[in-house]
């Protein structure tokens, strides 16, 4: 299936798909394909037309013309994605689920709320804790990411290391099947084990197995109190020991994020917030519960921290206070283009344990290849960004980089660890997910793929 075939044929199909979602829902404008193309890989892949469903139905339609009249279809929701999982790479319609932004249900009594895909996480989260109640996974993106993007992503985020990730606040879906089928997956209630768990399979699918038009999702009661505190290290190795020793103790924060040595003087440099440019490390751990249980935790971090080599501990004294922190972390990003144009960005998970050994090589590496590497992340889960700032028109510069991200690869591996923590597999990361899964696997996750969409016309080129 050719690409300009699919342009030729959908150009004439256009017609068909306005019947279904109206007009004004249907767009083909170069400027409008535009802000389509691109995802945060900022790599461009042009769309054919973008179609804007606003119901289940709708979006059954449109892949029942799909089938019919062999077009590809690329369900997107708000395009923060890391490993290109929305990009249209062979043309076609994507499938944007904007329409679908309602928060249909909030149930206080059972804890559990029904949402459209289309409703952006942050914006869930407030409306939730209105009512004193607390949605935990919290991506980076969430103040314009979507919860169908995160659950066809599963994402994570900071809090994983205690509350984790998307997959176990997901109870049930409903979803378009790539043959236009409408399933229900799952359970409204806390047990339920009636069959295969086709929820589970749906979460982190990377919208290749079904479009989410809906999810049940299951809540805590909010937290009564929230502590943060900074702590600061000469040396990045004392803070992944750390980490080990929090953990160890029998202290369970909800986060431990890091910071190393670059990502601090790029976040300084860029924000001018106070933070300690000389320093190897930073740990920005924060804590939940009780006032007594958060005041009596906070007390045995502080301690421990000063046993393992922090200089600095750092307790926010207000609410303020630990939203400058928070501010300093989610600004690395953005930050890092002062020390190079590009990024190459990989998202690595370790055991816990193992982080004083993934450190150290990536120290290592560093040293051996010249590159300008720079990483943080959520190290309370051994989840680690891994980037790599140069000018991709160097290329010398993108060939040793590209040989450094198989070297981190490998070693990810050998120390028992997975090349992909929270960011998916999409297109960036397909190259290399022989190295983690074997062969008998894939074929049995192409079979998969294939019973669910015979014609191959959902999302194609991703993961595999």
């Amino acid at each position: 299936m050719q690409g300009t075939g699919i342009r030729q044929s959908l150009t004439s199909i256009i017609p068909k798909i306005e019947a279904i979602v109206g007009r004004k829902h249907v767009t083909t404008a170069a400027e409008d394909l535009l802000c389509y193309a691109y995802d945060a890989t900022n790599r461009h892949c042009r769309p054919d037309a973008v179609a804007f469903p606003a119901t289940a139905d709708e979006v059954s339609n449109i892949l029942k013309l799909a089938n019919e009249y062999r077009f590809f279809v690329v369900p997107r929701g708000a395009g923060t994605g890391m490993t290109g999982g929305a990009l249209a790479v062979q043309g076609g319609l994507v499938l944007a689920m904007t329409r679908f932004n309602r928060i249909l249900a909030i149930d206080t009594d059972n804890l559990v709320a029904e949402v459209g895909p289309g409703v952006v996480t942050g914006h869930f989260q407030e409306i939730v804790e209105g009512k004193d109640l607390f949605y935990p996974p919290d991506p980076s993106s969430a103040s314009f990411s979507t919860l169908g993007g995160n659950v066809a992503e599963c994402a994570g985020g900071p809090r994983a290391v205690k509350y984790g990730v998307t997959r176990d606040y997901v109870l049930g879906l409903e979803v378009v099947l790539p043959t236009g089928e409408i399933i229900d997956t799952g359970v409204r209630t806390a047990k339920g084990v009636v069959g295969y768990d086709l929820t589970r399979l749906m979460v982190g699918s990377e919208g290749t197995l079904g479009v989410i038009t809906k999810i049940v999702l299951r809540l805590f009661p909010l937290p009564e109190a929230v502590r943060t505190l900074s702590v600061v290290f000469s040396r990045i190795q004392d803070a992944a020991r750390t980490v080990c020793e929090i953990i160890r103790s029998g202290v369970i924060p909800r986060t431990i994020e890091y910071m190393d040595h670059w990502a601090i003087r790029c976040v300084e440099d860029y924000l001018k917030t106070g933070l300690s440019a000389d320093a190897g490390a930073m740990l920005l751990i924060e804590v939940d519960g009780s006032v007594s249980a958060v005041e009596a935790a906070m007390r045995d971090l502080t301690e421990t921290c000063r046993k393992c080599g922090a200089y600095q501990v750092n307790v926010a004294g207000s609410a303020q206070e630990a939203k400058e922190l928070w501010r300093a972390r989610q600004s690395i990003s953005p930050a890092l283009f002062r020390l190079g144009p590009d990024k190459i960005n990989e998202d690595i998970v370790v055991p816990r344990n193992r982080i004083p050994d993934m450190v150290e090589w990536i120290d290592e590496l560093r040293n051996r290849t010249g590159l300008t590497i720079v990483t943080f992340g959520h190290a309370g889960d051994g989840n680690i960004h891994f980037n790599i700032m140069l000018d991709r028109r160097d290329k010398e510069a993108l060939e040793k980089a590209e040989s450094a991200i198989e070297e981190l690869f490998a070693q990810t591996l050998a120390l028992g660890g997975t090349i992909s923590g929270e960011h998916g597999v999409g297109i960036t990361k397909a190259p290399y997910i022989g190295m983690e899964i074997g062969s008998q696997e894939l074929a049995l996750m192409k079979s998969i793929k294939a019973v669910f969409d015979p014609n191959g016309i959902l999302n194609p080129g991703k993961i595999f």
